[in-house]
């Protein structure tokens, strides 16, 4: 889609002032109402809705007004705000550079909210929002690679949903019809494969669409926000889409066949299905860099321990209850559990230093200390009816004081004059 950035440079600071209002409002609004924008914008000289005009002429905002009057934000004022901050830090300048601007939403990115985890524990979400969270995936996971060796375009900035980087001297694979050695160039696309699952990652879209190659048959990989774990639950699948990506198109465009011959004496030829590489034989090296980069798939080591601690003191507090006796409870004067929740306090919670942890035990000690309230009851029936009592205070107290006062059959009657006489009549008629 072509950017046209020709308004770009006759905005003044207050048109970019509502459009940052509207902004800021989407988080909380689909729609912006008109009052609301006025209000925050808190322009000097007035004019919001003169402004919001003149910006829905040049498509910057949408308007809607199905429910209320207002309005809501567009990709193309989007791509002002971000391309004028990089502007103001000086960061766009006559030096050639690269810039993507992530669109989610549109009719190919559909399905991003459902493949890709970008909510997380979200349930509502916002097609800016989800653009801007893509480009910060990048932004990092193009630094990374940078710092540790792989061919990838140098990360220069990110803001909102646009990524500067360095322009890459090539041409896309797939528009390339002779290299002079494929089979080199082959060796070398899949060892990347294999050095980003030895570094904990998958790339999930390495295709000849997201492979650069320059006229020295350099090749610079590019395309990285969908990039998972190798510990994600489908990284096998994506794994080897990868590599099924690769060896199809050198195949068909450069006519290269995949074959191993064996050691042995008869020389059976082995094909390319049976010598293809498979993830779980690839060594993970030292360097995680899906650990660094928290990538989709990626567990906690924590959260593994935490959940193996709570299953195994689940278990142990489960048979500790079964052996103990009244006379154990007697002797020591407080219960095993109370004295296991302490314990666990100084060493377990240490160790793991967790605070979703720290909960889980005092949790467990508060049901304790309610356990042995509810035998106490049982056997004092003077405590039962006290506590009785004092619940039913508390209910009331927390109901808005006194117990709501029912009003008699007699209630009507007004005290003294003669329409109390005339009612007391009809009443007694009645009946």
């Amino acid at each position: 889609m072509k950017l046209d950035v020709n308004v770009l440079r006759y905005l003044s600071n207050d048109e970019f002032r509502v459009l940052v209002a509207v902004e800021l409002l989407m988080r909380n609004h689909e729609i912006v109402p008109s009052e609301l924008i006025n209000r925050f914008a808190r322009l000097k000289h007035g004019g919001t809705y003169k402004i919001l005009k003149n910006l829905l002429k040049h498509k910057l905002l949408h308007h809607d007004s199905s429910q209320y009057d207002g309005f809501r934000l567009t990709y193309l004022g989007y791509d002002f705000l971000a391309i004028s901050t990089l502007l103001k830090r000086g960061v766009i300048t006559a030096v050639v550079m690269a810039m993507k601007l992530h669109r989610l939403g549109r009719v190919s990115f559909r399905a991003v909210k459902s493949k890709r985890d970008y909510l997380k524990h979200r349930s509502s979400f916002n097609w800016l929002y989800l653009s801007r969270l893509a480009a910060q995936k990048e932004f990092a996971f193009m630094k990374a690679l940078e710092d540790h060796g792989f061919p990838v375009p140098k990360a220069v900035d990110c803001n909102r949903h646009c990524v500067i980087m360095s322009l890459i001297e090539g041409y896309p694979l797939v528009q390339v019809k002779h290299v002079e050695n494929p089979d080199v160039v082959f060796e070398t696309v899949i060892s990347l494969i294999i050095r980003l699952a030895e570094h904990g990652l998958i790339h999930c879209d390495f295709n000849e669409f997201n492979i650069m190659i320059d006229d020295d048959e350099n090749v610079t990989v590019i395309d990285f926000p969908q990039m998972v774990s190798v510990n994600h639950r489908n990284a096998k699948m994506y794994f080897d889409r990868d590599v099924e990506c690769i060896f199809k198109f050198f195949r068909k465009r450069f006519k290269l066949t995949f074959e191993l011959q064996s050691d042995e004496v008869d020389n059976e030829v082995v094909d390319e299905h049976s010598s293809r590489l498979n993830l779980s034989s690839i060594m993970k090296d030292a360097i995680s860099l899906d650990k660094e980069l928290a990538a989709s798939g990626y567990v906690k080591e924590d959260n593994v321990h935490l959940n193996r601690f709570i299953e195994g003191k689940a278990a142990d507090r489960g048979s500790d209850d079964e052996e103990l006796t009244n006379a154990e409870l007697g002797d020591t004067g407080e219960s095993s559990t109370s004295a296991n929740v302490y314990e666990l306090n100084d060493s377990d919670i240490t160790e793991l230093d967790s605070l979703e942890l720290t909960r889980q035990v005092f949790r467990c000690y508060y049901c304790c200390q309610h356990s042995e309230e509810e035998s106490d009851e049982e056997r004092d029936p003077e405590l039962i009816k006290s506590l009785r009592k004092q619940r039913g205070k508390a209910i009331a107290s927390a109901r808005g004081g006194r117990r709501q006062s029912y009003t008699s059959r007699n209630s009507y009657k007004d005290k003294g004059g003669k329409s109390s006489r005339s009612s007391k009549t009809v009443r007694s008629g009645d009946w």
